[in-house]
C-alpha cells in the first residue's frame, strides 16, 4: 500500500463514523500533491445535496480527529466538499450508486474514431464498463477508460 493509499484509508476510517452520525455519505477521499502543496480532500454527499455549513461541520470534526491521530507527517491543506455535479466514478461504490444514470466516459485511445461517449451506465466489473449508447449496450475495457463522470444535465 502506498503512502497516499494509507493516508486515504486511515482518513476514511476516521471520517465514516462522523458521516454516519450526520446521515451523510462518503463519496471519496484523496491525498494529492499539487505544486508544492499537499491536499487531503474529503468529498461528502447527502440526500438533497451538501451545504457549505455541512462541509464546515464535517471539516471541524475531521480536523480534530486528524490532529489526534497525527499519522500524516507532511503539512497539508484539508478540504471537505461536495463531489459536484459532474462527479468522477472511481470506486466500486461510486459505480453501484450510478447504475442507470447518465455518464460521460472518455477513453485513452479512440474507439471507432471517438474518445468521448455519453450514455446510461448499465453495469461494470473489474474488466469492463458497459454503457448504453444509441440504444445499444457498449462494453469498454476498464484499462482503456481514462475517466467516467456523471453527466451534467441542465
Amino acid at each position: 500500500m502506498s503512502k497516499r493509499e494509507e493516508y486515504e484509508a486511515k482518513t476514511e476510517e476516521l471520517l465514516l463514523p462522523v458521516l454516519e452520525a450526520l446521515h451523510f455519505e462518503l463519496w471519496d477521499v484523496e491525498y494529492v500533491k499539487e505544486g508544492s502543496e499537499y491536499y487531503l480532500r474529503a468529498y461528502i454527499d447527502k440526500e438533497g445535496g451538501i451545504t457549505i455549513d455541512d462541509c464546515v461541520t464535517v471539516s471541524r470534526q475531521l480536523s480534530d480527529l486528524l490532529d489526534e491521530a497525527d499519522f500524516i507527517p507532511d503539512a497539508y491543506i484539508l478540504e471537505v466538499s461536495s463531489p459536484g455535479l459532474g462527479r468522477k466514478l472511481v470506486k466500486d461504490r461510486d459505480f453501484d450508486r450510478s447504475i442507470g444514470k447518465s455518464v460521460d466516459l472518455k477513453t485513452y485511445k479512440p474507439v471507432d474514431g471517438v474518445k468521448e461517449f455519453t450514455g446510461i451506465l448499465r453495469s461494470y466489473d473489474r474488466e469492463r464498463i458497459v454503457v448504453e449508447t444509441n440504444g445499444q449496450d457498449t462494453p469498454f475495457q476498464r484499462s482503456d477508460v481514462a475517466v467516467v463522470k456523471l453527466s451534467v444535465i441542465l
